[in-house]
């Protein structure tokens, strides 16, 4: 895939083996609550949860798709059918669903059919994995507000939430352990670029 040729061209990686996506992500306590969102590479969408007020984990996984333990190499060359996504896990005391909604929306270029930014393929599309009505209301809601500020069709996806499959250990706070290497990779992928063409000053908040 194109995420991949760039990758290689910016850096050569050497990745020790790890778990190769085959834990499901672990249960939440009765106090927490979580969001799951697709919005392409998911190294670039764990950041912007990372320190926001409220939430307590954001992992990089695997959702949407019929396949067992799904690989990085597998999703990537798009040989399952699952997306590139982000596990949010939050206290519902200190912050709420459509706060983390608007979160997305301003780290994605919704408009996009064919993946995000530079990443083409199924596998890098925008999606919200709703867990119940009252989620997939707000979702809904946030869609045609996004719909209606950009003046442009919405191709974000609003699905139900499938088994989440973690991604293999070097993905996790990847932005953390390779800080130069992955803003090498968000600059040459064009994401800040375009998010700020569609977003202005709201961009990746």
């Amino acid at each position: 895939m194109i995420r991949m040729s760039i990758l290689a061209l910016l850096t050569t990686m050497a990745c020790a083996p790890s778990r190769a996506g085959t834990v499901e992500a672990a249960p939440i306590k009765a106090d927490q609550a979580v969001a799951v969102f697709a919005g392409g590479c998911f190294w670039c969408m764990e950041k912007p949860f990372e320190h926001y007020t409220g939430v307590i984990t954001v992992e990089s996984g695997y959702t949407g798709g019929p396949e067992i333990a799904p690989t990085y190499k597998d999703v990537g060359y798009g040989r399952t059918g699952h997306f590139e996504a982000v596990r949010v896990v939050y206290d519902p005391s200190k912050t709420n669903y459509e706060a983390l909604l608007s979160s997305f929306w301003h780290n994605i270029d919704p408009t996009q059919s064919n993946g995000q930014f530079c990443d083409k393929g199924h596998q890098y599309a925008t999606a919200i994995f709703s867990d119940d009505k009252a989620e997939k209301k707000l979702a809904l809601k946030t869609r045609d507000e996004v719909a209606k500020e950009l003046n442009a069709k919405v191709v974000t996806e609003i699905l139900p939430a499938a088994t989440f499959w973690l991604a293999e250990d070097y993905h996790q706070d990847y932005s953390a352990k390779n800080p130069q290497h992955y803003m090498r990779y968000r600059t040459g992928c064009g994401r800040d670029r375009r998010l700020t063409e569609l977003w202005g000053e709201k961009a990746g908040q």
